[in-house]
């Protein structure tokens, strides 16, 4: 009868157990419990100590469920022999506990071998769970391992492993990059500029009739590619 509740995860001895083991009546027991909690605890807390069980009669009836240090005060006033009873009980009780969680009995115990395999198995499927959430920055990582400094676009698309038109529709979609009208030149917006993700690279190219011109391409900074990996798909395709 007795109980694991939600006493802060302690283990509890029934009020209806007391009494069994005392040999005092039930509502005795009651009685005395409830004097003692609200003279330990206050009268707002008894809640948090009360229970119930199904009687000879199939109907819900009360009790208290107390831990150990609540017990033992219950039963200081008792005579000797009830309070021996109640301590061999909570002895039995907490080398019970102790036992469950012994690999050893455990293991030579088939319910209890089942019950840790199956914890096991709800373990290793947590920790499935996880590394799969974890594989795109994972992938993401061992994509852009091999970069150093800024790309191209073309060249970004090669590292991340994806079709550079496709990279590049995203890149125009998702407000990456733009063109000037009348100009096929890529820009890069000012935001993504600003935080780093993009970068412009001007170069100045000498024609064959020894005049100059200013070229500015785009570039995908290092944390660009990161954030790349992360937001685009390696399977990716141009539509």
């Amino acid at each position: 009868m007795n109980a694991l509740t939600n006493i802060g995860g302690a283990q509890t001895m029934s009020s209806r157990e007391i009494a069994e083991l005392t040999g005092k009546r039930h509502d005795h027991v009651m009685r005395d419990a409830r004097q003692m909690l609200t003279e330990l605890h206050g009268e707002e807390a008894l809640p948090k100590f009360g229970g119930s069980y199904t009687g000879q009669d199939n109907t819900t009836r009360p009790c208290y469920n107390l831990p150990k240090r609540e017990t033992l005060i219950l039963v200081s006033g008792y005579n000797l022999a009830m309070r021996a009873r109640i301590i061999d009980r909570w002895q039995q009780l907490e080398e019970a506990e102790r036992n469950r969680f012994d690999p050893a009995i455990a293991l030579s115990d088939p319910a209890s071998l089942r019950r840790l395999l199956l914890q096991n198995v709800d373990k290793v499927l947590e920790l499935q769970g996880k590394v799969e959430e974890m594989q795109p920055q994972v992938q993401a990582l061992e994509r852009i391992a091999i970069s150093d400094g800024s790309l191209c676009i073309t060249d970004a698309a090669k590292t991340l492993q994806v079709q550079p038109k496709a990279l590049f529709s995203y890149l125009r979609e998702h407000h990456w990059i733009y063109t000037r009208q009348g100009d096929s030149s890529y820009i890069a917006y000012q935001a993504k500029l600003q935080t780093g993700l993009l970068e412009h690279k001007t170069t100045v190219v000498t024609r064959s009739d020894g005049s100059e011109k200013t070229t500015t391409q785009v570039r995908v900074t290092p944390k660009g590619l990161t954030a790349l990996a992360k937001l685009f798909p390696p399977a990716a395709t141009a539509a």
